[in-house]
């Protein structure tokens, strides 16, 4: 596993956490370095800093384009999934599409349900398509 897919599990580790405790992801990334010797990698710390600033507008783009799944009733690991890679294809331009794409498809084999890889991959895939009129 490469460095980045390594950053990747760390942050969704860290967004998921946060989530399921009701507090912010950097209390979480806080913790985690106070309480034990958990290195966390800058690309880490990128991804949930990127998530947690523009995380409204991906979640709008989620909810628009994710057909008959409301953000609520995706499961909470395919939902810091799509946030991840919603993220990197749309915001982080060192990472290319489709490895934006790809890596968040091979989270959810790793992570989530059969159907997730095909749901994220689908969603992400539509956001791909539209990205130049989303960022416009």
């Amino acid at each position: 596993m490469s460095a980045r897919s390594k950053a990747r599990r760390r942050a969704l580790d860290v967004l998921f956490e946060a989530e399921q405790r009701s507090v912010t992801p950097l209390e979480v990334m806080k913790a985690r370095r106070e309480k034990t010797d958990m290195v966390i990698a800058d690309y880490t710390v990128d991804i949930v800093e990127g998530v947690m600033a523009h995380r409204e507008q991906i979640d709008e783009y989620l909810s628009t384009y994710s057909q008959g799944w409301s953000l609520e009733r995706m499961p909470a690991v395919d939902r810091m999934i799509l946030r991840i890679g919603s993220w990197e294809l749309l915001y982080n331009e060192d990472v290319p599409d489709g490895v934006a794409v790809s890596e968040a498809v091979e989270l959810a084999k790793m992570l989530s349900t059969d159907e997730s890889p095909g749901f994220i991959n689908g969603l992400l895939g539509r956001l791909q398509q539209l990205k130049p009129t989303l960022l416009a």
